[in-house]
């Protein structure tokens, strides 16, 4: 049959809603709680899916607990026990720093029949940061704010802010000893490792002074302090790691819903990180070759995708969008026009970079409706304006906070 525009994006849109879906705290995490302790329960956390956590915790426990975790602004639920505190994201504010003073107040005077819980998800970064001894939160601010627009890969990132911060990097489980630690994590980083989920406040650090000035040096970072005392190492800090949702898991859950209605999936992998417009190029070029092998009658192919790419912005930079809008406008521009290609991208946290929107769709004819509007896409693309195409063409997928977070998701159909 061929397909029409309503029911690709329709098709399109049901993956993502899967994919989102899979990672919801309410449906996932109780199948990975610890055992009550004989002493007292503790709930600590950070990460914009931090509330939706505490909530199906609140909702999962047979006994007491206490505790506060922090989430982005927007993203609280309703708790009974656990505090909730909101702060900013991507970079962080005032109550970013008391978010992480209230974190470590919590599991003060804790001994060894007591457990610590711990909530991490995406955004934790920014939304929980007391600065190290002698460094201010302004410090932090203008790090944050110079890492964001270097297009430094996430681990690079977070291997300076391990650094400066005084409850990352498996600082926060020194401070919790000699009480149990259950960590458990909602993956937005490629590869899920535990220690860049939120810069690993629980996790032991393998990195060291020695990268953070490697780092600094290799993308003109001016950074506040290039020394120092150095995160918890391996066998310093002990922690139950319990990953509960991945990228990994939600494109399985896409593509399995992809199947049930008589498609094609090809998961292409859940940790693609570059340029965005790079990665735009890259699979324009594979949708093309996809769409030119198949035959008359053959079932519609998807090709799934996840992981982080980044954006390298000007200095003065005033145009607007995130990297999975500035991917579609690339895959776009590459296509130019391709019959039978359409494209969804979106973060699942249902927020593309810091815009209103969580993606965009792309269709056959996007560039002529756009040039239609008197756009021009490669200029915007060229600009980093992605968001502004978009909006005119009334393309971009608008959730709020979904309170999950596995990373982008990208799907193209090719039918």
């Amino acid at each position: 049959m061929a397909w029409t525009d309503q029911a690709a994006r329709q098709a399109l849109r049901a993956m993502f809603d899967t994919a989102v879906a899979s990672a919801d705290p309410h449906r996932v995490l109780a199948a990975h709680l610890p055992a009550p302790p004989n002493g007292r329960t503790v709930v600590v956390g950070a990460g914009k899916s931090a509330a939706s956590m505490a909530a199906a915790l609140e909702a999962a426990w047979p006994g007491p607990l206490e505790g506060v975790v922090v989430t982005g602004y927007g993203h609280a639920v309703p708790t009974r026990r656990i505090r909730v505190i909101e702060s900013r994201h991507p970079v962080p504010d005032a109550n970013s720093e008391a978010g992480a003073r209230a974190v470590l107040q919590a599991v003060q005077n804790l001994g060894t029949e007591d457990l610590v819980i711990v909530l991490m998800s995406g955004g934790a970064s920014a939304l929980m940061e007391l600065p190290a001894e002698g460094l201010t939160l302004a410090d932090m601010q203008a790090v944050n704010a110079a890492l964001l627009e270097s297009g430094a890969p996430i681990s690079a990132m977070n291997a300076v802010r391990k650094h400066l911060s005084a409850v990352k990097g498996g600082r926060l489980a020194a401070a919790i000893a000699p009480a149990r630690v259950v960590t458990l994590l909602i993956s937005d980083v490629p590869g899920d490792d535990p220690g860049t989920i939120g810069s690993g406040p629980t996790v032991p650090d393998a990195s060291s002074w020695g990268d953070v000035r490697a780092i600094a040096e290799r993308y003109k970072l001016t950074l506040p302090r290039t020394d120092g005392p150095e995160t918890p190492k391996p066998g310093e800090v002990v922690t139950d790691l319990r990953m509960i949702a991945t990228p990994q898991m939600a494109l399985d859950a896409a593509a399995g819903l992809a199947r049930s209605h008589g498609l094609v999936a090809a998961v292409l992998g859940d940790a693609l990180e570059g340029p965005a417009d790079a990665l735009g190029l890259a699979q324009a070029g594979l949708a093309r070759g996809t769409a030119a092998g198949r035959d008359q009658g053959d079932a519609p192919i998807v090709l799934l995708s996840g992981g982080e790419t980044t954006v390298m912005l000007p200095p003065g930079h005033k145009g607007r969008g995130g990297r999975n809008t500035e991917f579609l406008l690339s895959l776009a521009v590459a296509l130019d026009g391709a019959a039978g290609i359409w494209a969804l991208a979106a973060d699942t946290d249902g927020i593309d970079g810091n815009q209103d929107a969580a993606g965009a769709y792309i269709t056959p004819d996007t560039l002529a409706r756009a040039r239609a509007l008197g756009l021009d896409p490669q200029a915007l693309l060229a600009e980093h304006d992605s968001y502004q195409l978009f909006d005119a063409l009334g393309d971009l997928i608008r959730t709020g906070p979904t309170l999950t977070n596995v990373n982008d998701f990208r799907a193209i159909l090719i039918a």
